[in-house]
């Protein structure tokens, strides 16, 4: 499937995992880490465990959890909680480097084999850039287990760690230092041939500022977004859905390619394109096949 909009919710509060269904995101984060006081990490655990168990395949999104980071000395204790109940993924927060990645894959694989699901059959996602090593060591996904489906970024924990006061221009953009960031791990993720979601957008009542922020990630080749609030899902679900007029134009660009078997440049519409185009047309129609 199409993973657009990732949405988050607090592991410990039912009302709001009650109302997922109608969310219309594609992916679910229950989240044990950030959004859940250290007192209540043990009910968060359980309730997600149980929603897990009591989920309806094909009419709640696909739910992923996001556990504490490794250096908390909790994730082995989420893992052992939300494991059985088989979770499409695991969202790790705050890794140092891939290496934490690689311990992760180890205390999954272990957890499939114990609980009997399907090697391989739960998926990682890393916000590999919430700390400063985190960031200076982003070149190392290169080399990262095959149940790594993709990088995000994280702008927060990262401002935290710096310093800085905040983490936005005054025209409320991101500024430089996290701009780079942003750049590097969408590099080091395309590097490793890895998938790539762009980071929150904070102010959920900016719908417009939302709109540009996500179109402007589409174009720039970020395939999804974080979302905090169910309001933002439709806006990041429309910005990450390519619109008929680029689903025609790739089908020509493909059909262009396909009749003429093993040149490398068609012309189209007074334009010569290349292979590149028919990559990316390639990627639009993929795009829309797999969109739930």
């Amino acid at each position: 499937m199409t993973r657009r909009s990732w949405l988050f919710v607090p592991g410990d509060d039912e009302h709001k995992l009650g109302k997922l269904a109608d969310s219309q995101a594609d992916v679910a984060i229950l989240d044990l880490e950030d959004s859940v006081a250290p007192e209540n990490k043990v009910r968060a655990r359980a309730t997600c465990a149980d929603f897990l168990s009591a989920r309806q395949e094909g009419t709640d999104p696909e739910l992923w959890v996001r556990v504490n980071p490794l250096s908390s000395g909790l994730t082995h204790e989420d893992l052992a909680a939300v494991m059985p109940a088989h979770p499409r993924g695991i969202v790790l927060p705050k890794p140092d480097s891939a290496a934490d990645v690689h311990q992760l894959d180890g205390l999954i694989a272990d957890l499939e084999r114990s609980n009997r699901l399907e090697e391989h059959s739960v998926q990682i996602l890393a916000i590999a850039t919430e700390t400063a090593l985190g960031v200076a060591n982003l070149s190392g996904y290169v080399d990262t287990p095959d149940r790594l489906w993709g990088l995000t970024w994280g702008a927060e924990d990262l401002s935290a760690e710096l310093g800085a006061t905040t983490n936005k221009a005054p025209d409320g953009s991101f500024s430089t230092t996290y701009q780079v960031v942003r750049s590097l791990c969408q590099l080091s993720a395309a590097a490793a041939g890895l998938n790539v979601i762009d980071t929150l957008y904070s102010d959920y009542r900016d719908h417009d500022g939302l709109q540009q922020y996500a179109a402007t990630a589409r174009r720039d080749g970020f395939t999804g977004m974080m979302a905090i609030h169910p309001a933002q899902v439709p806006i990041i679900n429309k910005a990450f859905t390519p619109a008929d007029d680029e689903v025609a134009f790739a089908k020509k660009v493909v059909a262009a390619f396909d009749s003429q078997s093993g040149t490398g440049v068609v012309g189209i519409d007074g334009k010569m394109l290349d292979r590149p185009h028919l990559i990316q047309a390639r990627r639009i129609l993929e795009t829309v096949r797999n969109i739930k």
